[in-house]
């Protein structure tokens, strides 16, 4: 009977060890096929951008020199391309018309030798690229005096006649040149060592030192007290977005050159008039920086899961779906082909996606008519989610489980969005306002050193803000901040 229960103890080990074990291989392949599905497969949410081609092969991929440029546009089937098309996509552009016609002993006809006379134009365009031209203004003005003191008088005045003052005194720099360079740095991601060597290609030395000098006192000296007014627009909103991105700073105090620094983003809603897109540089994620840069705003806040937003007074953070429908999409990559279509995480990216289809067909209406259908169609779908979730029995370590997990844990501020028409379903805003900061840290690697952290954020809240609001940049960097100041307030 001893002998028995051993056996049954023994049994009953080598079974927990081998679900144990089953359980491991199971967390190593979808951890496995999550890894492939990153390495190689398109992103969850938008696939294979177009632009994604190899920056080296992209000519070689996109070229076929066998092809003539079409007259005809391919739909499912072919027709005369629309005319004024080509006109339409060029409207933004000057024209420059070249005339191009016989000289008078030439119009003569060849059959009778009478003379020919216009009927009509045969027009072709082309497109034309003229290079950046670089040039020295020399600024010269008059200084005067009056000849009859400088004989008769014990006193001779001068008067000077009116100029500009410098961009940066007893300095070369000009508002195109700075903005050239603001332009090629935060909005084409050009670092400054390769705009030093394209300076020199046409015949200026121009150091990269010189030009982050030139780029840290413009943005102190002229984008910082727009920035500033900026800001107190902002806090006024009864709806923001916020999100955060890693920056690297090479010499900071009391951190290593490898450590992470922090570039924070606060925005305004899709519902603001006048949009407004701010980056504040920070050294660290504590909650404290979003704590004081807030101080003061009153309404709801689109973050991400993060927990340093769910404590800032007088704030109600709305949660991000798309965030946490991430969570589920990576469990569903997780799992076997043939498994997908019946699993929990398929149906659990399929419930939040009726949510999404939702929230499209109300995109044209007013806050008020949202929250209305909100709460009697899309509110009743979002609780039963929840509800359904804790009903399933999943590994808490697996994918799934994750998923599940942290659904659960954020539903109080998830469901934040339908408790005002004007709020959304995602925080995308945020995370797209940032991303043009995150593409550029990829060219640029790291600031290298506090002050120039500081000004590039000055410098990309003022580009994002002329961008979401449909100006260029360039244009904007050459105007008076008085200018941008009263585009932004009115």
């Amino acid at each position: 009977m001893e002998t028995a229960n051993n056996w049954t103890e023994i049994i009953a080990e080598k079974d927990a060890r081998i679900a144990e074990l089953e359980m491991l291989v199971k967390f190593y392949e979808e951890q496995f096929r999550l890894s492939k599905h990153r390495q190689f497969g398109p992103s969850s949410e938008k696939g294979t951008l177009p632009g994604q081609l190899g920056l080296f092969d992209e000519v070689e991929k996109e070229a076929d020199l066998q092809k003539n440029e079409p007259e005809l546009e391919e739909i499912t089937y072919a027709r005369r391309k629309r005319i004024g098309k080509r006109k339409d996509d060029l409207s933004a552009l000057p024209v420059e018309t070249v005339e191009h016609t016989l000289p008078e002993e030439e119009r003569v006809c060849p059959e009778c030798g009478g003379m020919l006379r216009e009927m009509g134009h045969d027009t072709r365009r082309e497109l034309v690229i003229i290079p950046p031209q670089v040039k020295v203004v020399e600024h010269r003005r008059a200084v005067l005096s009056c000849r009859n003191c400088e004989k008769n008088g014990d006193h001779v005045p001068i008067v000077k006649a009116e100029m500009p003052k410098p961009l940066i005194s007893g300095s070369l720099a000009s508002p195109s040149a700075v903005a050239h360079i603001i332009t090629q740095k935060y909005v084409q991601h050009i670092p400054l060592y390769r705009q030093e060597q394209d300076w020199k290609r046409q015949g200026v030395r121009l150091s990269r030192q010189t030009m982050a000098n030139w780029v840290i006192r413009c943005s102190e000296d002229w984008l910082l007290p727009i920035y500033e007014r900026m800001k107190a627009i902002l806090l006024t909103q009864d709806v923001l977005h916020a999100d955060e991105s890693t920056v690297q700073v090479l010499r900071e105090p009391g951190k290593t050159a490898v450590s992470n620094s922090y570039m924070w983003l606060y925005r305004t809603s899709g519902d603001t008039k006048r949009q407004i897109v701010l980056f504040e540089y920070q050294p660290s994620r504590s909650s404290t920086h979003p704590r004081q840069f807030l101080k003061g705003f009153r309404g709801f806040l689109h973050t991400d899961g993060y927990a340093a937003y769910h404590t800032l007074p007088g704030v109600t953070v709305v949660g991000c779906w798309v965030h946490m429908r991430r969570k589920f999409e990576d469990a569903l990559k997780a799992i076997p082909n043939c498994e997908r279509a019946v699993s929990s995480a398929n149906d659990a990216v399929r419930r939040i996606g009726l949510l999404f289809h939702l929230e499209e067909q109300w995109e044209s209406l007013t806050p008020e008519e949202r929250y209305k259908l909100r709460l009697e169609k899309s509110k009743p779908l979002a609780e039963a989610f929840f509800g359904w979730l804790q009903t399933l029995t999943v590994l808490p370590k697996t994918a799934m489980g994750k998923a599940v997990h942290y659904a659960l844990e954020q539903r109080e501020w998830l469901m934040n969005v339908y408790l005002d028409g004007r709020t959304e379903l995602s925080n995308n805003r945020a995370e797209n306002a940032v991303r043009p900061f995150a593409l550029g840290r990829k060219n640029w690697l790291f600031c290298n050193a506090v002050k120039g952290a500081i000004s590039s954020s000055v410098v990309y809240s003022i580009i994002e803000t002329a961008k979401a609001n449909g100006l260029l940049p360039f244009e904007c960097k050459r105007q008076t901040r008085r200018h941008l100041e009263s585009h932004i307030q009115n």
